[in-house]
């Protein structure tokens, strides 16, 4: 799985903003702003961005921790962490951020270091889900937060579920091709999509890999799903 995603988003990522914006009809950066405003990140504090890829929520957290506090943006991908670091620095944000090439499943910092852990649409990729959740626990301080916003099942959608698969295996992958000349690679992200665990799956996960309480926001009627972990 490591390699074929290895593979996915090394093709995807030159079109990867611009594809968000259209098969989401540019809701997904309503979705990271609110995942944003719950995290409880202010001025001083120390980020941890996890396949953090162009870097949207990076961008965010930085301007909230100000010059006295830091921003990390990981990625397994190298052409995915170079899209993140342009953006990055087209923004002006370069004095509070770093970069790394990291894998989500073992996270090579220091043990309660971080007040915030975020990762948004990566945990579905990631092979040993409760291994990076377990990790993302450790480098996480007391009193911080972990953000995971990931797609989820819908859970309200008043019987519009056959235009919501028609949309995600048909339109989709027709916009991939369409516009990322690449069919294959967004024909795999629907897919991985409905592998991931639904919510209440991915809550239980998260409180055996080490969180003492976790909040569960549906977004979209349940067709995003944000989940706040705490670590007292």
């Amino acid at each position: 799985k490591a390699g074929l995603v290895g593979e996915v988003f090394s093709a995807v990522a030159p079109h990867y903003d611009l594809m968000n914006d259209v098969m989401s009809m540019g809701i997904h950066r309503l979705w990271k702003r609110f995942a944003v405003s719950m995290s409880g990140v202010r001025a001083g504090h120390r980020v941890l961005d996890v396949a953090g890829g162009s870097g949207d929520l990076t961008v965010q957290f930085a301007k909230r921790v100000g010059k006295s506090g830091k921003v990390i943006l990981t990625d397994i991908n190298a052409a995915m962490l170079d899209q993140g670091r342009r953006r990055i620095i087209d923004s002006g944000m370069v004095s509070n951020v770093e970069f790394a090439l990291a894998d989500a499943m073992n996270l090579n910092f220091d043990k309660n270091y971080f007040n915030c852990v975020a990762i948004a649409f990566g945990l579905r990729n990631v092979t040993d889900k409760k291994k990076a959740l377990a990790g993302m626990a450790r480098v996480l301080a007391p009193a911080g937060r972990a953000i995971i916003l990931e797609f989820s099942q819908p859970t309200n959608l008043c019987g519009l579920n056959n235009i919501y698969d028609w949309y995600s295996f048909k339109m989709i992958p027709f916009l991939g091709e369409l516009i990322a000349r690449d069919r294959a690679s967004y024909q795999y992200l629907v897919e991985s999509i409905r592998k991931h665990p639904d919510q209440e799956t991915l809550k239980q996960m998260m409180l055996e890999s080490g969180f003492d309480e976790v909040q569960v926001y549906n977004l979209s009627g349940g067709i995003v799903a944000l989940h706040v972990g705490f670590k007292y």
